[in-house]
């Protein structure tokens, strides 16, 4: 087994304990009311996107995600969250670095013995959720859950779906697919482009992501009986069976969107496997980006 496999089967366990320490860090954590940015960097920044969306919705108060090389120089905000891993990602130190002094800043982490305990004034620390992968699985999830749980959004439904989404079988034939094409809706978008991200770096797939919505404007044209189209959430209306009709496999996603995304970690790892990859170390990448 993989390191990456191993970590991604035990995201029940690190979800449930997420979960129960969340009231524990209420007071580092966005309050109801304050304008917050979310940031992070390649997968963060998609965990980033998710959590935004989920506080808006749950209306908590206005809040944007921005990858930390791009956070906005001038906007205000009463806290900036930031996501990451390894706690030594350039951009999020000098982002964090920028805003002391000027801006509350709450770092959520693996590793506190890392620059962000000092660059962030507070630190959430998930250190049982840490990996030894360069692929990110556990510790993104862990920390949306952690921020779900905040909200209130978490419950035994999403742990019960994440081990059927470990226990079952890949949906039949993705193995051999040529292209893959991730899609979401609202919170969901953010885990679409994740589990994209996931299909190019541990499989070196061929493989886009889009919100549901905007796939029938132009990339659904490149659809056909070679490719497979996944839904992260509920789909639009029709849009199953267009997809369909392009020759292209359409997947279903029935379970809770982020046990959903565990099964596309599966399917990376599963790829990867297939093409004599090694899911682990992808080409060209490092547990974290130090410039």
């Amino acid at each position: 087994m993989t390191d990456a496999e191993d970590e991604l089967h035990s995201q029940p366990e690190c979800w449930t304990r997420a979960a129960a320490q969340a009231a524990r860090h209420r007071g580092v954590l966005p309050a109801p009311g304050e304008r917050v940015a979310v940031v992070g960097c390649g997968t963060s920044y998609f965990m980033a996107q998710a959590a935004a969306a989920l506080r808006e919705d749950a209306k908590q108060g206005e809040t944007d995600a921005f990858a930390a090389s791009e956070f906005p120089a001038g906007r205000r905000y009463d806290r900036v969250v930031a996501l990451t891993r390894s706690g030594t990602t350039t951009e999020v130190l000098d982002l964090l670095g920028k805003l002391r002094g000027a801006t509350r800043t709450t770092a959520i982490t693996a590793d506190p013995s890392t620059p962000v305990a000092d660059a962030a004034q507070d630190v959430v620390v998930l250190d049982f959720a840490d990996e030894r992968s360069v692929v990110q699985t556990r510790f993104a999830t862990t920390a949306l859950t952690l921020l779900r749980a905040h909200l209130g959004l978490h419950s035994d439904t999403v742990v019960t779906d994440s081990r059927a989404a470990l226990a079952a079988d890949l949906p039949e034939d993705l193995v051999d697919r040529g292209q893959f094409t991730f899609l979401g809706r609202g919170w969901t978008v953010g885990l679409a482009h994740e589990a994209a991200l996931k299909m190019r770096e541990a499989a070196q797939a061929w493989t886009e992501s889009y919100p549901a919505m905007e796939y029938r404007h132009g990339p659904i044209s490149i659809a056909d009986g070679s490719t497979a189209t996944w839904m992260l959430g509920a789909a639009p209306q029709g849009l199953a069976e267009q997809v369909r009709a392009t020759g292209a496999r359409w997947v279903a996603g029935g379970l809770d969107p982020l046990a959903e995304l565990v099964r596309v970690q599966r399917l990376a790892v599963a790829v990867a496997a297939a093409r004599g990859l090694d899911a682990d170390r992808p080409r060209h990448l490092t547990r974290s980006v130090i410039l």
